[in-house]
């Protein structure tokens, strides 16, 4: 009898289960529920190589293909309700995020045009300002809110051809702006032009771009997916096999390829995704709306809000509002740095995602976009209690109050 867990009836599931059971070895007796780590940089082969042998661990390598397949599954889950077919090629892991940026901005022509959202992943922006200062391509930002102005930068006009490539993060870095992705994808494809999603805030829990029609959606795995604070990996999704075939070939000829082990550490973080994505939603949520009635605090930014800018746009378009919040608290820079000084159970630290909350003032980088602003605190709540997280942040709120009479003195 066909079972309803089957690989083959994956639209029957839901994204939740799907990130536990997708990936998973063959059901025959004897066999591990969990796929082994293989750890070894060449593989047995002799005669003429066959399509799917393993020979060397650059090219290839058994430890990421159940992670390339559940991830890939994961990316598909939308795609009966959107009419699309269900499968397609599996994920293309990398070695990091920024790997998996810089492998998709490779498919873009030589003297090629990028659209970009102003804010974004600020690596992002400094690699795709390197490309353009060596002429390899041209960059034009936008309000990734504004969907009239980044569909008339995608079109160009006269002497500006369409552009290229349209990438998209939706909530962006640290802004937390949400794109229209359906409208934005229709509107490039009728020009000719490729979407990248960049769907680490979000997750394919919460989003999931390629039923929106996107071409292709790339993922810190470091980040959700993982879950931890204990790999650094990146990963491709696309329904395309030759854009597929592109990507596996510049992972083979650039060298950024994925240790096995860190691969095998992600697919065990994606089992628990789920739970991890919808307590941290929860408590983002509530701190948001704390946070929003605190006389401490200037200005929330979370689609949760019934008053943010995106809260319209994400309800219509994802199953939740994400876990990063932007905070501005009083005391301008002083006030922020001094609410993550006076903080002890979040973590200061740079990234997002893991099971720990996390926080920073994002223009301490030199590189972040100018127009973000000097106090914003950037969150990424974890899974801890949700009241114990507040009481740490009304210390800090406490701190930064303390900084702005301070600095009224």
């Amino acid at each position: 009898m066909d079972r309803p867990h089957s690989p083959s009836h994956p639209a029957r599931l839901s994204p939740g289960t799907l990130a536990v059971s997708a990936g998973r070895p063959d059901r025959t007796p004897g066999a591990p529920v969990n796929e082994p780590v293989v750890l070894s940089s060449t593989f047995v082969s002799q005669g003429v190589p066959v399509a799917g042998e393993h020979l060397y661990g650059r090219s290839s390598t058994p430890t990421w293909e159940p992670f390339e397949q559940a991830l890939a599954t994961l990316e598909r889950a939308g795609h009966a309700e959107a009419g699309l077919p269900t499968d397609g090629p599996p994920a293309v892991v990398l070695a990091s995020g920024m790997a998996a940026i810089a492998a998709v901005l490779a498919l873009v022509p030589v003297g090629g045009r990028v659209v970009v959202p102003r804010h974004a992943y600020q690596v992002t922006l400094v690699l795709l300002r390197e490309l353009a200062d060596r002429g390899s391509l041209t960059v034009e930002l936008v309000d990734v809110a504004d969907t009239d102005a980044v569909v008339a930068a995608v079109r160009g006009g006269q002497d500006v051809p369409a552009a290229d490539l349209l990438w998209l993060e939706s909530p962006t870095n640290p802004m937390l702006e949400v794109a229209d992705v359906a409208a934005l994808v229709a509107a490039a494809h009728e020009v000719g032009t490729r979407v990248a999603v960049d769907n680490t805030f979000a997750t394919p829990l919460v989003q999931r771009p390629l039923a929106l029609g996107a071409d292709l959606v790339v993922h810190s795995v470091t980040k959700y997916l993982a879950g931890h604070s204990d790999v650094v990996l990146g990963a491709v999704v696309t329904d395309d096999p030759d854009l597929h075939a592109r990507l596996v070939a510049h992972r083979t000829n650039h060298g950024a390829i994925a240790g096995p082990f860190e691969v095998w550490l992600a697919l065990r973080g994606l089992r628990t995704l789920a739970l991890r994505v919808e307590r941290a939603q929860q408590n983002a949520a509530e701190l948001a709306r704390r946070l929003s009635a605190h006389p401490a605090v200037v200005e929330v930014r979370h689609p949760s809000l019934p008053d943010d800018p995106g809260h319209a746009r994400a309800s219509a378009q994802m199953d939740g509002y994400g876990s990063v919040l932007g905070v501005r608290p009083v005391g301008g820079t002083a006030g922020a740095d001094a609410l993550v000084a006076a903080v002890r159970l979040w973590v200061p630290a740079t990234s997002l995602g893991g099971v720990e909350s996390m926080l920073e003032r994002r223009r301490r980088f030199a590189t972040e976009s100018l127009t973000v602003p000097e106090d914003l605190v950037r969150m990424s709540v974890g899974i801890e209690d949700v009241d114990d997280l507040w009481a740490d942040l009304e210390v800090g709120l406490d701190a930064a109050r303390t900084a702005a009479d301070a600095d009224a003195v």
